[in-house]
Parts: structure tokens; C-alpha cells; sequence
């Protein structure tokens, strides 16, 4: 959690002047009660309606000072809470686009979006309550005590009995009720959790004739949720009645021992009046003072949470940038675009290797085809090109260089990546596009459009280029969505692509077009396709076929038709007997 506080270390000003102020407020909220007691015992008792009066504007100016000393102490309180979220906000941000995909994966999207969100929010909450009331609540309950004995000791030993039983039942109840609430909490992620997958898969639901399995099943969740905030409620609505029973008891005593003071003179009835108003404000602050460690517990486990994703470092260490000219790569030292040697991936947690043994060289300006059933790990191959895994052991060449070597900015600037999910950002086609290269003209846009088979589709949208794209693309069909991610990667006119099974949505007269004109492209990339479909590499210079994470088979459509098994049977698998060729 230090780590986390650190971010309030640029507002140390308004971390003293909130409390600072509140506690004035305090002060002066303290001598309310002085003021009505003068009121009652010297203009009511007197009817001298002058003085009550000039004690009514001290009330009034009281009340104003009071105001100010509360608006200023909120303004430094929300300024140091809403720094202190929007600073850490951004530093958890940054992290996060630092990690490794290794880490993304092992803390998982939606628990980041949280610590994102809900956490910081909670947090910047608690900071906020920290910094207004901490001081202030106890400071009341202590004071009033104390302006209590300055009136009479023997009437504010009711006071001494009557704050600790008040705390007893606050804090007790407070001591129960916190755990049961984290507990609704889980509920609550059941709920939110079953709530979620039936939203996105609500077709799958329908599909199967399910939804009423899926009604019943969250019926018991939320049953189960209902049950859990009944019983919390119950307990934490014991707060209000036991308090003000205890009050109001401690109120009688009070006024049965402060009426035989008065009988005796050692006080008067405004002195009553003021030690009544006291005890209510003892219990006003007690019950804040409970919320408010509530909300601290609750903002501290948050606290606690971001700072777990915070102290995660990236297992992958980039090189710095190169300064002199000498260190550079220079082309044309390899003929060779890629090379694996060797090469074994082993994803974090996992028991056994996902890649293992895997050798092979491809030459600059090459189609290689890359093929195998599910989970043979086709993606976890070309993702060790533009590393966004690193190899566990063997290496990985690019240029003859190891990719290691590289800085980030060299490698992905030499990798265009289309992964499996076309992923397109709220905007315009033309931002999109931009993605690829921030400085990219028009001309560029459209050429990186029409080798992407995009062109004819942009041209029929109003505004083309300034046409809207919705948040992952969803006012588009897969296969649109796929050639803008397309298109979007050819923009830096990379070295090297690699199409990772990113044109499965598209017909196989587009499909053909959009790999002449990749092959047809002036700055020759060398291409890896990833696919399920074998004609998508017919006329691939190599194909690797993969099984379970090892090489099958490398070589041309004939050559794996003669040689591979593996790739006979999903070569077969496609096509009919009359429609096979070259077999």
C-alpha cells in the first residue's frame, strides 16, 4: 500500500490544510452549544431580547466560519483525492502497456479493468473520507467530553460511561458486519459473473433451448445474494436503535442529574441545554467515525490489490536504443528473414512445453504457410516473431540477429501482426488506419486499402475514410473488420507479416486476391500465413505443418502431400476426391 501512497506525496499541502480546516470546523461547532447555554441562562431568563439577539448573530457568524473552514477543507480534500487517483491512474496504465503478454495473461483483462476502475475509485473515496473526518470525529467526541467537564464533572461522568458503550455498539457491530459484507461482496461477483455470460452468450442460450435452465440458475445465485445482504442488513440495522437507546438513556440521565444540579446551583438549565447538545454530537460523529472505517478497510484492500499489479514487473527487458550508426543492423548481411533453432515455449503455470524442437529458416521476401488442427500452436509460434512471448529456450533470429538483441521499437517496426481478433478502435476508418503509421497520407491509405481488399467497401461508406467505426468494430461484419486490420498493419509497410489466421471470415475468391496482392507488393514482406485452410497455402514457398507443438512436416504443398501424414489429412479433409490436385 506505500507504493500506492507515494502518489499523494505531490499534494502534502492539501493533505494538512483538509484536516487542518476540518478540525476548525470542529472548534467552532464546539462552541455552539456554549453559545445557546448563554442564550437560555442570561437573554431568555432575563428577557433581554437584545442579547439574544447579539447571540444569535454569534451563532450566525459562527455558523458562517464554520462553513468556510468546511468548503475550504473539501476543496483541499477532493483536490488531493482526485490528484491522487488521476496520478495513480496513469502510472497503472503505463504499467500495464509495459507488461509482457506472459503477465496480461496471468492477471487477467477483467481483473485489471477493475483495479482500473472500481479499485482506484474506492481508493480516491478513502482518501477523500480519510482526509475530512479522521481527525475531525474523534476530535468532537474528545472535545465534546471535555467542554463537557468544563461545564460540571460529576453531570459528565454520564459521558464517560456513555461513550464507551457507544463504542462497544458501533464498533462491534461494525466488527461483525465487515466480514459478512465481503462475503455479500463474492455474491455479488457470482451474480455479476453468471449475469455476464449469459449477456454474451445469449445466442449460444437461445440456441440451445436453454434459458429457462439459465433463469433458474441465476434465481439461485440471487437468492443466495438476497439471503447474504438480509442478514448483513439485519445486524447493521441494529446500529440506529441500540444508539439511540443508549442516547437517549444517557439524554434522561442526563437531564435527571443536570435537574438536581440545577436545584442545587451548581449549574444552570442552559448548561443542561449544552451538554444534551454534546452528547448529540458525540453520537453523530461515532456513527461517522464507523462509516468512515468502513470505507478506509474497504479502500485499503483496494489499495492493496493495485498495488499487487503494480509490484508485477514485465519478464520481457527490451534493449535500449542504439546511439552510434556501427551498432546498426545493416541489410542484406543474411539472407535469411527469419530463423528458429531450436526453439521450446513454455507458457507461464503450464506443466508441458507448447512449442518444442522447432527449427526452421526462411528467407527474406518468402510466403511461408503455417497449419495444424487446434491448439498445435500455430499463434504461439508467430507471436515469438515480433516477441511478444520470449522463447523459454532456443533462439529466435530476424535479419540474422537475435530478436532479443532489438530494441521494441526496431521489432515492431519490422513486424506487421494481424492476430486472430480484429480488433478496430472507436473512431474513424482514417484513425484507425493511422494506427500503422501516424504520418500516413491518403495516397497511402487508399493503396493499403485496395491490397487489402477494403477499397471497394471504404469507396460505398459516407464520409469513406471519415466513415465511423464503432468500438470493435461492431457497426461492421467480420470480414470487413478483418481487412481494415489488414490494411491497418500494411500501412508501415512491414519487413515481415504475418496473418495469423486473420482472413477466416472472408470467401475464398477474396481470400486469393488479397494474398496475389500482398505478393504483388512492391516492398516484397515476408509472409507468414497462419490458417486452417489448406488452400490458403497452396502456393506457399513453405509450409510448416504443426502437431501438438512440434514440427510435422516443412515443405511445398507436394512435397507435405507426399511426405506429411498430418497434412494429407487436413488436405483431404477439404476436399473431395475430384477436387484434389497435385495429390
Amino acid at each position: 500500500m506505500k507504493k500506492v501512497l507515494t502518489y499523494l506525496t505531490n499534494y502534502k499541502k492539501e493533505c494538512v490544510f483538509a484536516p487542518l480546516f476540518k478540525m476548525l470546523e470542529a472548534s467552532f461547532e464546539l462552541l455552539v452549544p456554549l453559545v445557546m447555554a448563554s442564550v437560555i441562562d442570561i437573554g431568555i431568563a432575563n428577557g433581554d431580547k437584545q442579547y439574544v439577539i447579539q447571540r444569535c448573530i454569534v451563532l450566525i457568524f459562527l455558523g458562517i466560519i464554520g462553513l468556510t473552514c468546511s468548503i475550504t477543507a473539501q476543496y483541499f480534500a477532493a483536490k488531493a483525492a482526485v490528484g491522487f487517483a488521476t496520478g495513480l491512474r496513469h502510472a497503472l496504465f503505463s504499467h500495464i502497456q509495459s507488461l509482457s503478454f506472459t503477465e496480461m495473461d496471468t492477471i487477467g483483462t477483467s481483473t485489471l479493468i477493475t483495479r482500473m476502475t472500481s479499485d482506484i475509485n474506492q481508493a480516491q473515496n478513502g482518501v477523500n473520507m480519510f482526509l475530512r473526518l479522521f481527525l475531525r470525529s474523534p476530535f468532537i467526541v474528545l472535545g465534546a467530553m471535555v467542554m463537557a467537564f468544563t461545564i460540571d464533572a460529576k453531570a459528565a461522568l454520564v459521558f464517560v460511561i456513555t461513550i464507551p458503550l457507544l463504542s462497544l455498539v458501533v464498533f462491534g457491530i461494525m466488527k461483525i458486519s465487515m466480514p459478512l459484507y465481503k462475503k455479500v461482496q463474492e455474491k455479488l461477483d457470482a451474480v455479476l459473473g453468471i449475469t455476464r455470460e449469459n449477456l454474451t452468450g445469449a445466442r449460444v442460450i437461445r440456441a440451445f433451448n436453454k434459458e429457462e435452465a439459465e433463469i433458474e440458475s441465476f434465481g439461485t445465485y440471487n437468492e443466495a445474494l438476497t439471503n447474504a445482504q438480509l442478514f448483513v442488513g439485519k445486524i447493521s440495522a441494529l446500529m440506529n436503535p441500540l444508539t439511540y437507546i443508549i442516547i437517549n438513556i444517557a439524554t434522561v440521565v442526563l437531564i435527571y442529574v443536570g435537574a438536581i444540579r440545577v436545584d442545587t446551583g451548581h449549574i444552570s438549565q442552559g448548561e443542561v441545554v449544552a451538554l444534551v447538545n454534546y452528547m448529540s454530537q458525540i453520537l453523530v460523529e461515532l456513527i461517522k467515525l464507523a462509516n468512515l472505517i468502513i470505507t478506509l478497510t474497504k479502500a485499503t484492500a483496494c489499495m492493496n490489490r493495485i498495488a499487487d499489479v503494480l509490484t508485477v514487473s514485465s519478464s520481457m527487458e527490451f534493449v535500449e536504443a542504439k546511439e552510434t550508426e556501427q551498432k546498426k543492423e545493416k541489410k542484406g548481411e543474411t539472407e535469411f528473414a527469419v530463423e528458429f533453432k531450436e526453439v521450446g515455449l513454455t507458457y507461464k503455470g503450464a506443466a508441458a512445453e507448447a512449442l518444442s524442437d522447432i527449427s526452421f529458416a526462411v528467407k527474406k521476401g518468402q510466403t511461408i504457410g503455417i497449419i495444424g488442427g487446434t491448439g498445435s500452436g500455430k499463434s504461439s509460434l508467430v507471436n515469438l516473431i515480433p516477441r511478444f512471448y520470449d522463447a523459454t529456450r532456443g533462439i529466435v533470429k530476424i535479419n540474422g540477429k537475435n530478436v532479443k538483441e532489438y530494441t521494441k521499437e526496431e521489432i515492431r517496426d519490422k513486424v506487421g501482426m494481424v492476430l486472430q481478433k480484429a480488433v478496430l478502435f472507436q473512431g474513424t476508418i482514417r484513425e484507425n488506419l493511422k494506427w500503422g503509421k501516424e504520418d500516413a497520407t491518403e495516397e497511402e491509405m487508399w493503396e493499403a486499402l485496395e491490397i487489402s481488399q477494403s477499397k471497394e467497401f471504404v469507396e460505398k461508406k459516407e464520409g469513406q475514410l471519415e466513415a465511423l467505426v464503432e468500438q470493435g468494430g461492431k457497426n461492421l461484419s467480420g470480414g470487413q473488420r478483418q481487412r481494415l486490420t489488414i490494411a491497418r498493419a500494411l500501412m508501415k509497410k512491414p519487413e515481415i507479416l504475418v496473418l495469423d489466421d486473420s482472413a477466416s471470415a472472408l470467401d475464398f475468391a477474396t481470400d486469393a486476391a488479397l494474398r496475389k496482392a500482398i505478393r504483388g507488393m512492391k516492398e516484397k514482406p515476408t509472409l507468414f500465413i497462419v490458417t486452417q485452410r489448406a488452400s490458403s497455402i497452396l502456393y506457399a514457398d513453405q509450409i510448416i505443418v504443426l502437431e501438438d507443438g512440434e514440427v510435422a512436416g516443412i515443405g511445398t504443398h507436394q512435397e507435405l502431400l507426399r511426405n506429411c501424414e498430418t497434412y494429407q489429412e487436413i488436405y483431404y479433409s477439404q476436399y473431395e476426391e475430384e477436387e484434389r490436385c497435385d495429390a
